[in-house]
């Protein structure tokens, strides 16, 4: 008989948290472990469809860089990277869009709707949902100058076209973006999947920005996780080192959305399962919590 308790009890607890977020929209960029490992991948969809089932509004980024990564070495094409970002000539971008666009948006598509998903395919092209302008990456010399390094057809969202995804979503639909754009001739740029979902969570004032990433969130110095973050002290933990490396255009990614409008943003780890509903409708949440 416990064991039925505790179910209830459990169910309880995320009554107040259904209540609170139904009708709302979360943004949720699905990347990193969690799309490699069957049994997580199976939770993850799991996790989205009860999120429609409950009334919440749910829009899915993707990323895609080990396919991509897999595709490149196929076809004998050497990747180069600027501080994390990859060079991305005409040659690249082919291979990424065709990556991106046609082959893991469709199958992250085909894995929802096979789990009982009404899940709706997107490039940023689709609409002109996500504007974009070439991205330049700054370098600092050896002698304390930045320079301005083009990347090629990397870029930086300008625009989102929230009202494609709100139709979406008063149809009941579920967009999956896939992290391609368009620039002002019909170009198509390459963006990083955090960013990408960060713009879109800004734009639609979204409830929750989360970010499934293959770390449990953002740790301090002593190794422990911190679970909450203020916004006012993002800059000083980025200049004394407790937030460093690649966790650094994560947390600016979270701060940005913010600014823009996003209520809360999160940065879960996507190895566990069932984490999306772990982070939502628990008291104590997994993860870092930036607000």
């Amino acid at each position: 008989m416990q064991q039925f308790i505790d179910k209830a009890n459990t169910l309880m607890e995320a009554l107040p948290y259904i209540r609170r977020f139904s009708g709302k929209t979360i943004v949720i960029k699905y990347g990193g472990h969690a799309m490699a490992d069957e049994t997580l991948k199976e939770s993850f969809a799991l996790d989205i469809i009860l999120l429609r089932s409950l009334g919440i509004n749910v829009v899915v980024v993707h990323g895609g860089g080990p396919q991509i990564n897999e595709t490149l070495k196929r076809y004998g094409i050497v990747s180069e990277f600027v501080r994390g970002m990859r060079v991305t000539d005409e040659a690249t971008m082919a291979v990424v869009e065709m990556v991106l666009t046609g082959q893991v948006n469709q199958e992250v598509v085909g894995y929802l709707n096979q789990h009982g998903g009404r899940a709706v395919g997107l490039s940023g092209k689709d609409g002109n949902l996500l504007l974009c302008e070439k991205m330049l990456q700054e370098i600092k010399n050896d002698d304390g100058t930045v320079e301005l390094v083009d990347i090629g057809f990397v870029g930086n969202v300008v625009k989102v076209n929230q009202e494609l995804i709100q139709t979406l979503e008063h149809g009941k639909f579920l967009p999956v973006i896939a992290p391609v754009g368009v620039g002002v001739n019909g170009e198509s740029y390459n963006i990083n999947a955090d960013l990408v979902a960060g713009k879109v969570a800004g734009a639609l004032k979204a409830e929750k920005l989360m970010l499934l990433t293959d770390v449990s969130g953002v740790k301090g110095k002593d190794g422990e996780l911190i679970s909450s973050i203020s916004l006012a002290t993002v800059s000083a933990l980025i200049d004394d080192g407790t937030i460093s490396g690649g966790m650094i255009p994560k947390v600016e990614c979270c701060v940005d959305a913010l600014k823009e409008g996003a209520k809360k943003a999160h940065i879960v780890d996507g190895r566990v399962k069932h984490a999306v509903l772990l982070e939502i409708f628990t008291d104590v949440g997994v993860g870092t919590e930036i607000a």
